[in-house]
C-alpha cells in the first residue's frame, strides 16, 4: 500500500469520526410484547383460520361484498393516499438522482458592430456552445442516507395507503351492517304498529259496545301512537346511513342495494389471532410507524454527516466560433472543490438536534401504535365474547317476554287482569325485540372490528 493511499484512508477515517453528535434512541421508547392474549377466544379450534384479504365475504352476503369493493375502488380517501404514494416515489427518485453526475449544455451567440482603434468599423458574429458536467463524490454516505430516508418514507406512504384501505373496507362493512340492523328495526316497528293497530281497533269496538272504559281505549291509542312515533325516526336513520355509505363509495347520496336480511347473515368464524409478536407484521399502521422511524433515523444520519466535508468534481468544454477567426478555439477545464464547514453559527448542531427530536417522536409514535394495537385486539376479542353471551341471554329474555305477553292477553280476555298488564307486556316485548336486533347488528360489527384490528389479511407488498 502506497503512502498516498494510506494517508487518504486515514484522512477519511479521521473525518468520519468528526461527524455530528450522536443521539441514541430513548430507552423509554422500547416495546415489550406480551407472551399471549388474555381472551380465551384465541385458543386453537377446528374452524379457526388466519384472516383472509377478502374477509368481508365471510358474512355470506353478495350485496355487502359489492358495497365494500365499490368503496375500495372509488373512495376519495384511498385516492388521496395513492397520490401520496406517487409523490413519495417521486421524492425517492429525486434523492437517488443525486448519485449520478449532471450534464448541462448551453449555447450563446452574438452579432455586433464596434469601432476599432483607428476609427474603422468592425462587424462580426460569434458563438460559443458549452457542455458542463458535475459530480459529487459521496465519500461518507450522506447521499445514500438521503436515498434510504426517501425510500423508507415511500414505503411508509404505501403502508399508510393500505391502512386507509383497511379502514375504508371496515367502515363500509360496519355501515352496511348498521343499515341491515336499521332495516330489521323498521320491520319490528312495523309489525308492532300492525299488532297495536289491531288492538286499538278491538279496544275501540269494545268501548263503543260498553265492554271497556274510555281509559283502556286511550291507553291503547297511546301505545299505538308511541310505536308509530318510532317509525319516522328509523326512516331518518336509514336515509342518513344510506347517504353515509354512498359517500364512502365515492358517490352522491341515494339508496343502497340490500341483500340478505340481518337474521340471515352468517356469523363468520373467529379468526386465529396468533401471537402478539406476530401482530407487528400483520398491521399496515404498525408497518407505517416502523418505516417512518427508519426514515427519521436515516435523516438524522444525514444531519450528522453535514459536519463532514463534501467533494465535488466539475468539467466543462466549449468551442468559440467567430467570423474574424479562421478556426474555432476550443476551451476546456477540469477541477474539483472540497467544502468543509468550519463555522456555521450552530446551524448544523441545531439541525442534528431537530432531526434527533423528530426521530424520537417517530420512536414514541411507533411504541404508541404497537401498544394501541395490542389493546384493540384485546378489546375486540372481549367484545366478540361478551356480545355472544349477551345475545344468548337476549334471545332467552325475548322468548320469556313473548310468553308473558301471551298469558297477559289471555288473562285480560278472561277478565282476570286489567288492560295495563297487557300494555306492560307489549312494551317489554317491543323493547326486547329492538334490543335483540341491536345485539345482532353489534355482534356482526364486532367481527368486522376484530378482522380489522388483526390486520385484515394485510401482507407487506414486495414491489410497488
Amino acid at each position: 500500500m502506497t503512502r498516498a493511499r494510506t494517508f487518504a484512508l486515514l484522512t477519511v477515517a479521521t473525518l468520519s469520526a468528526c461527524a455530528g453528535p450522536d443521539r441514541p434512541v430513548p430507552p423509554e421508547a422500547a416495546v415489550s410484547t406480551p407472551e399471549g392474549w388474555r381472551s380465551k377466544l384465541t385458543a386453537p379450534s377446528d374452524n379457526s383460520q388466519p384472516v383472509n384479504a377478502d374477509w368481508w365475504r365471510n358474512f355470506g352476503d353478495p350485496a355487502l361484498s359489492r358495497v365494500v369493493e365499490a368503496a375500495l375502488t372509488h373512495n376519495v380517501d384511498i385516492a388521496i393516499a395513492i397520490a401520496r404514494v406517487r409523490e413519495a416515489r417521486a421524492q425517492m427518485d429525486l434523492a437517488r438522482a443525486q448519485l449520478f453526475p449532471t450534464l448541462d449544455a448551453s449555447a450563446s451567440g452574438t452579432h455586433s458592430r464596434s469601432v476599432g482603434p483607428f476609427g474603422t468599423p468592425a462587424e462580426g458574429t460569434s458563438g460559443q456552445p458549452t457542455a458542463q458536467a458535475a459530480y459529487e463524490i459521496d465519500l461518507f454516505g450522506r447521499i445514500d442516507d438521503q436515498v434510504s430516508a426517501a425510500r423508507d418514507s415511500w414505503l411508509a406512504s404505501a403502508a399508510a395507503r393500505d391502512a386507509t384501505r383497511l379502514t375504508v373496507a371496515s367502515t363500509a362493512a360496519s355501515a352496511y351492517l348498521t343499515l341491515a340492523g336499521l332495516d330489521a328495526r323498521r320491520e319490528v316497528v312495523m309489525q308492532t304498529i300492525q299488532s297495536r293497530s289491531e288492538a286499538l281497533r278491538l279496544a275501540r269496538s269494545r268501548a263503543q259496545a260498553g265492554y271497556t272504559s274510555q281509559l283502556e281505549l286511550r291507553q291503547a291509542e297511546a301505545e299505538y301512537q308511541a310505536a308509530a312515533l318510532i317509525l319516522p325516526q328509523v326512516h331518518l336513520a336509514i336515509q342518513q346511513a344510506e347517504n353515509g355509505l354512498r359517500l364512502l363509495t365515492g358517490d352522491v347520496p341515494g339508496p343502497i342495494e340490500r341483500g340478505l336480511p340481518l337474521a340471515r347473515l352468517a356469523a363468520p368464524p373467529i379468526p386465529d389471532a396468533g401471537l402478539p409478536s406476530q401482530l407487528l407484521r400483520r398491521r399496515p399502521d404498525i408497518a407505517q410507524a416502523e418505516l417512518s422511524l427508519a426514515a427519521s433515523d436515516a435523516s438524522l444520519s444525514v444531519a450528522r454527516k453535514q459536519f463532514l466535508p463534501s467533494l465535488r468534481l466539475s468539467a466543462s468544454a466549449s468551442a468559440v466560433f467567430n467570423s474574424q477567426l479562421a478556426d474555432p478555439i476550443t476551451i476546456w477545464s477540469l477541477g474539483g472543490s472540497i467544502l468543509a464547514p468550519l463555522f456555521e453559527g450552530g446551524r448544523l448542531r441545531a439541525n442534528v438536534d431537530a432531526s434527533a427530536a423528530r426521530r424520537d417522536q417517530a420512536a414514541f409514535a411507533y411504541r404508541k401504535s404497537v401498544l394501541a394495537a395490542f389493546r384493540e385486539v384485546e378489546d375486540a376479542l372481549a367484545r366478540v365474547d361478551s356480545l355472544a353471551r349477551q345475545r344468548v341471554a337476549a334471545e332467552a329474555q325475548r322468548a320469556a317476554v313473548a310468553e308473558a305477553l301471551r298469558h297477559a292477553i289471555n288473562r285480560y280476555q278472561a277478565g282476570y287482569s286489567g288492560y295495563l298488564e297487557q300494555l306492560d307486556a307489549q312494551r317489554t316485548l317491543l323493547s326486547a325485540d329492538l334490543g335483540l336486533v341491536q345485539l345482532q347488528a353489534d355482534q356482526l360489527s364486532a367481527f368486522v372490528t376484530l378482522y380489522q384490528v388483526l390486520g385484515g389479511g394485510w401482507d407487506s407488498p414486495k414491489n410497488e
